[in-house]
């Protein structure tokens, strides 16, 4: 392919891990044509984001790194070639997304200094914001990161990532690793509409890494499936969803939580005094930028958690389900209404969208386990049979009990982090988006875990999720939130085939899906 914008050419990156090499990339080659978008698919560890890296010419590992082949950019070499040619690519012709947008940010910037840093206007940062689906630019562009939420984040991420040198410039080539991975369905639905925009506009080449292949068949012309540092299949998209060669690029589709999905099999729960019951409850934050002023980020809202049932809260970003969740686990205090648990529920558990930093990094998951063991009154003797418990109901070997956080995978973080939640035998698990970051085969995984243990154990769980997927996999009754207020709940069969509210079919039209593409 002559005119490939980006082309690389058996592609081997290897790292010294602690003296021992590891092949991250193993002869991969790729060309990426003018104005289309690859969609590069795999699970975490597969090489993706390194393959992206090498795109940008940030290859990580120093001087301890060894690449062999080639990777170009509009001509130039972004792996051997000189800095200031890297620089002018990167500067012009590159975009960058990444997944962890609180990261990728600078905490010492606004906001619009960021999206201009690479020469833009004042005036094509706000259209880039507003290109973004960034509430209120004029206003947004003078937060600090840190006065976002974690989609505001990430869409300044894009609206920075869009913006070239050139007066109302857009990059040949967007590298976005995970682009949508923290975001709502509408948000998610907004920035594939935007870069299939660019692509249609301005001849915009789009390389996205995702390990969602419903995101995947939303926008790609063209997916490739890398395992172990490896392109197992790669093909036109609706080849691939509807006819996959590899067995791997098979599982992936096996593995998906999809809207299109049947319901799980029913539990009956069966009505009785609750375990959780918030009443009226508002929370007013201070207004940012606007001192003395105080900002309403919910308005009376109901909840009434039965035991033994999986109550699902629906929302974007900013409608107020984490903070409800806070009240909830006793770390917020309502503005007014009331949070009730009774004394035989126990006190709440909290599980963290991420798991890994809810981990202390310092202390192998045996000390996290036994420190809750011991405040909930386990003698010392009974503790090590009690840590092999707990790891075994959430699938993990007792041998990982010696490990540290580093050392385990993100599903496996996951996995201890609900065991450490478990230990203290709570009555309810409060779940903060506990599989967003995971990919599809752990994700799937970490949901079922959690409903087995709700069936088994008895114990209720209250979830927040932006994914209705996920709902739709382990609910058995969904509130949808809206604006800080519930404006629709009910059993998970009513929400999906007769759903009442204007708010709630449009999250069900935005949530992408394989069923029209495979079908």
């Amino acid at each position: 392919m002559s005119d490939a914008v980006a082309r690389i050419e058996k592609l081997v990156v290897q790292f010294d891990r602690s003296g021992t090499p590891f092949r991250a990339l193993k002869g991969v080659s790729l060309d990426i044509a003018p104005g289309e978008i690859v969609a590069l698919v795999g699970e975490s560890g597969s090489g993706k984001t390194v393959l992206g890296n090498c795109l940008l010419g940030l290859v990580p590992g120093g001087h301890r790194t060894r690449i062999t082949g080639r990777v170009e950019v509009g001509g130039t070499d972004m792996v051997g070639g000189p800095e200031k040619d890297k620089r002018r690519v990167r500067r012009n012709e590159l975009g960058a997304v990444f997944q962890d947008p609180l990261t990728s940010l600078d905490p010492t910037m606004r906001v619009g200094k960021q999206v201009r840093e690479r020469g833009a206007t004042a005036q094509r940062a706000l259209d880039a914001l507003t290109e973004c689906g960034v509430p209120e630019p004029g206003q947004r562009i003078r937060y600090w990161p840190h006065q976002l939420s974690g989609g505001l984040r990430q869409r300044v991420s894009i609206a920075g990532a869009i913006t070239a040198a050139d007066p109302g410039g857009v990059p040949s080539l967007i590298v976005a690793d995970e682009p949508t991975t923290a975001l709502d369905v509408r948000v998610q639905d907004q920035i594939i509409k935007l870069f299939a925009r660019l692509r249609d506009d301005h001849g915009c080449s789009i390389l996205l890494i995702t390990h969602d292949l419903g995101v995947a068949a939303q926008i790609a012309d063209r997916i490739v499936v890398m395992s172990e540092g490896e392109i197992r299949e790669h093909g036109p998209t609706a080849r691939v969803l509807r006819e996959p060669q590899h067995a791997y690029t098979k599982k992936l589709l096996e593995s998906r939580l999809d809207i299109a999905g049947p319901l799980p099999p029913a539990s009956v729960v069966e009505a009785g005094e609750p375990v959780l019951t918030l009443s009226e409850v508002v929370k007013d934050f201070p207004a940012p930028h606007k001192r003395g002023e105080k900002r309403r980020v919910l308005h009376g809202v109901d909840v009434r958690l039965e035991a033994g049932e999986s109550l699902v809260l629906v929302g974007e970003s900013g409608c107020g389900k984490s903070t409800l969740l806070r009240i909830a686990a006793g770390l917020e205090t309502p503005t007014g209404g009331r949070a009730d648990v009774p004394p035989a529920a126990g006190r709440p558990q909290l599980i963290f969208q991420d798991a890994r930093s809810s981990l202390t990094p310092w202390l192998s998951i045996n000390s996290q386990l036994s420190e809750r063991l011991a405040a909930a009154g386990v003698p010392r003797k009974d503790r090590p049979a009690r840590v092999a418990e707990l790891l075994g109901q959430v699938g993990l070997d007792a041998r990982m009990a010696a490990s540290r956080p580093r050392q385990l995978s993100g599903g496996q973080c996951q996995r201890a982090a609900i065991a450490r939640a478990l230990a203290s035998s709570p009555g309810i698990l409060l779940c903060d988006e506990p599989v967003s970051a995971l990919d599809a085969t752990l994700a799937a995984q970490v949901v079922d875990l959690l409903d087995d243990l709700r069936r088994s154990t008895g114990v209720s769980l209250l979830l927040v999720t932006h994914d209705l997927a996920v709902a739709k996999r382990i609910a058995t009754r969904i509130a949808v939130m809206t604006d800080g207020r519930i404006v629709e709940e009910g059993p998970v069969e009513q929400i999906f085939a007769s759903p009442a509210h204007p708010y709630t079919k449009q999250l069900l039209e935005a949530s992408p899906s394989l069923a029209a593409v495979a079908s």
